[in-house]
């Protein structure tokens, strides 16, 4: 009963300080209206962070790495990439979705480069962006470097890494990094190696960390595979990524 409280009033403390920091963006792919969140110091010149969300979109993981990159001087923006009336309810619907995305990685890609518009609407310095994405998000940071979108570095967090191998390995001049947990199901070895071969392949500067002990969603608090520890590592090496790359 306690622990019910206990999660009840987090979850309220969440959407209040979520409230306070930031606020929808509306925008548009042709008659898709898509929502977007930015966090309030929207409008200021600073480096920018675009955040892609898992595959049932935005959600409360997504709104607390904006509100945490806020106060380390980021305009955050978080992509809305399904658009209204299609967000997923339930796991089934989710994998559908994502799935037409991981297939269409050009229609991905496009939503991708929309939201990094808003971004810089919204103040993020042109060239001092960087994206970073949870599970399905973690695909797209991917596929931001793929489709050499205007990004100085991606970090693809538990992302699914795999790839169509029937597409070419081409030049990847953005910086990437890799947060992997050890024991995520979903990821083969051999997509793991495809992927640092096409790393190699595109002369890449590449850094893919592995956290052990850990399940696919390891840094998600609501999650039962969440790891504290290396939640609290991962957040760690993408903070020192972000200010390598855009500080």
């Amino acid at each position: 009963m306690l622990k019910s409280i206990l999660i009840t009033t987090t979850l309220l403390t969440s959407t209040a300080i979520f409230s306070q920091t930031l606020k929808k963006v509306s925008y548009q792919d042709g008659t898709q209206k898509l929502n977007g969140l930015v966090t309030s110091n929207a409008g200021k010149k600073l480096p920018g962070v675009l955040i892609l969300p898992a595959w049932k979109g935005i959600d409360n993981e997504a709104k607390t790495a904006a509100a945490d990159l806020e106060k380390q001087g980021y305009v955050a923006f978080i992509a809305d990439i399904y658009g209204e009336g299609n967000i997923p309810t339930d796991n089934a619907s989710a994998a559908k979705t994502a799935g037409f995305y991981k297939k269409d990685y050009a229609a991905y890609q496009r939503r991708i480069s929309l939201a990094l518009e808003q971004l810089k609407k919204n103040g993020a310095i042109s060239d001092k962006i960087a994206v970073i994405g949870y599970c399905f998000g973690g695909t797209g940071a991917l596929e931001s470097a793929r489709g050499k979108l205007p990004v100085l570095g991606v970090v693809s967090i538990h992302g699914s890494i795999g790839k169509d191998q029937s597409r070419p390995n081409d030049a990847i001049s953005t910086k990437i990094l890799v947060e992997n947990p050890a024991e995520d199901k979903s990821v083969t070895s051999e997509d793991y190696n495809n992927l640092v071969k096409e790393m190699n392949d595109g002369k890449a500067d590449w850094q893919i960390i592995t956290y052990a002990n850990s399940k696919h969603t390891f840094t998600d608090p609501k999650s039962p595979d969440y790891n504290e520890v290396m939640a609290k590592r991962a957040w760690n090496h993408t903070l020192l990524f972000l200010k390598e790359i855009l500080k």
